[in-house]
């Protein structure tokens, strides 16, 4: 397969990063089936409403409808 460019694995690195600093430091989750609703509720926020830098400060449904 082909290998990812550094700027593949920034982006994944970045999307990684803040998921672990948002939802798993907050609180010890001991079990996958405790981490699951939380990850799950995070990823719902990050796409529809979290702003990114790297789309001029939409968030991921924003900038689609936009664009």
């Amino acid at each position: 397969g082909r290998v990812g460019s550094s700027s593949d694995n920034a982006l994944a690195e970045s999307f990684w990063q803040g998921l672990k600093r948002e939802t798993m430091h907050e609180r010890l989750l001991s079990t996958v089936r405790q981490a699951r609703p939380e990850i799950s509720q995070w990823l719902t926020y990050y796409n529809a409403r979290r702003r990114h830098s790297a789309l001029s400060y939409l968030s991921p449904a924003e900038f689609e409808q936009q664009h």
